[in-house]
């Protein structure tokens, strides 16, 4: 089916690591200093040369409104995947956003910390990035951002997942990393990691959510310093919530 094929296609491009973290010849840095990965794989080029490049900070829109944005999201059973600097859930299909009238489903969720966005240059101890991908494989991201607070239930499930390893099955509903009055930045971005590919939808949620000090403990102990360096706007529109 085309759907099934461009979606594989799709979530290998958009994982934030490789299966085999033998295969991953590139890593983070401290998320200030430019990465420099096409120094390490000419297949990286667009990382260094591209123009549209993410993250970025969305502190300076240069335009405001409402996008059109409603998920399709709910309780669900995902898989666990790991690898060096990854933490991600495997969804099955049936979910997804719809932005502007385009239809995205919804393929995995994967973690940053600290966030990589952004916001008058502040970044928040940790992010979710939902990754989605039309039929045609367009990718569409929607991230969400996590301040130290309560915890998050659903968060607390991945974090179970993650101690019993990878493959491991966890349950629950994926609104509860989403906010409830959802208003996002939205701008046309790329990949944040190798090859960077250009041409992503970007939806960042202007409302943060909570998870405990724990939660974050753990998926930093996972993680590492995971975020990108902050890449130029240039001449992009970055559209923010009406105020």
């Amino acid at each position: 089916m085309k759907y099934l094929a461009s979606v594989a296609l799709v979530a290998m491009a958009a994982t934030p690591a490789f299966a085999d973290h033998h295969e991953k010849d590139w890593n983070f840095g401290d998320g200030t200093t430019p990465e420099r990965w096409s120094t390490i794989n000419t297949d990286y080029a667009i990382c260094d040369a591209g123009l549209n490049q993410s993250p970025i900070d969305l502190g300076s829109p240069n335009a405001r409104g409402d996008v059109e944005l409603t998920t399709n999201f709910g309780n669900s059973t995902g898989t666990i995947e790991l690898g060096t600097e990854k933490v991600q859930v495997n969804f099955p299909e049936g979910f997804g956003m719809n932005s502007g009238g385009k239809e995205f489903n919804l393929i995995q969720v994967h973690f940053h910390t600290p966030s990589e966005h952004a916001i008058s240059g502040e970044r928040y101890p940790l992010v979710a990035h939902f990754v989605h991908a039309t039929n045609e494989g367009e990718l569409g991201v929607l991230g969400v951002m996590f301040e130290e607070g309560e915890a998050n239930d659903a968060l607390g499930e991945i974090v179970s997942g993650v101690g019993e390893g990878k493959g491991a099955s966890v349950e629950f509903d994926i609104n509860d990393m989403v906010p409830d009055d959802l208003e996002v930045f939205r701008y046309m971005g790329s990949l944040t990691t190798p090859p960077c590919s250009e041409g992503v939808n970007w939806h960042v949620a202007d409302t943060t959510l909570t998870a405990s000090a724990e939660q974050i403990a753990a998926m930093e102990a996972n993680l590492g310093p995971s975020a990108r360096s902050l890449q130029p706007l240039g001449s992009r529109l970055l559209v923010a919530p009406s105020e």
